[in-house]
């Protein structure tokens, strides 16, 4: 049931990913999934830069690089991370949202239907057994300068994708639904 996979989902850290490869054919089910999330006047805005293999390596170095370069308070941890996650991972999905050059709903709304892709995707991972991560580093801005991005596309973060061993842990809220809902 759809409501038991919504509570079950979970945040899985390219620290507890485990050696075994995602498959492409894997990939493209949970992309497939990202398409088909909601989108205001059909805009579909979410665009996806798909690093698997090779291509991790050079992910890893630009991104803590990158870090080097722009930040002013150097951690040598920081940069370790963000050098070794995307190798890590099985594959780290860079996820972009393309605007409407119409401009016929709100820029809140295009980000909001991309969020609502990854969603999809995230529960198609857990269906897969496949854990992952949104990331949104700072440097996300930067992306440009190590993907072609069209005019009016951005990069809003990174998929992070792996296989992972062990039980999950519980799913915890802070509050309850009844403490955030008015009925009016």
């Amino acid at each position: 049931m759809i409501s038991e996979t919504i509570k079950n989902r979970r945040a899985i850290f390219p620290a507890q990913y485990n050696d075994k490869p995602i498959t492409k054919e894997e990939i493209n089910t949970i992309l497939e999934a990202a398409n088909w999330a909601p989108t205001h006047k059909r805009t579909e805005p979410w665009r996806f830069k798909v690093f698997h293999g090779i291509s991790q390596v050079a992910l890893g170095k630009f991104l803590a690089e990158t870090y080097k370069e722009s930040t002013e308070k150097f951690s040598q941890f920081t940069y370790n991370k963000l050098m070794d996650n995307p190798v890590k991972a099985g594959c780290v999905i860079a996820i972009c949202m393309q605007r409407d050059p119409k401009e016929s709903v709100p820029e809140w709304e295009e980000i909001a239907a991309t969020a609502m892709a990854v969603q999809n995707m995230w529960l198609a991972a857990h269906e897969l057994n496949i854990g992952a991560y949104w990331s949104s580093p700072g440097i996300i801005k930067y992306m440009n300068q190590f993907i072609e991005l069209n005019k009016d596309e951005r990069c809003l973060g990174f998929f992070y994708l792996g296989k992972y061993d062990g039980k999950l842990p519980e799913g915890t809220r802070k509050s309850t639904i009844e403490t955030k809902t008015m009925w009016m």
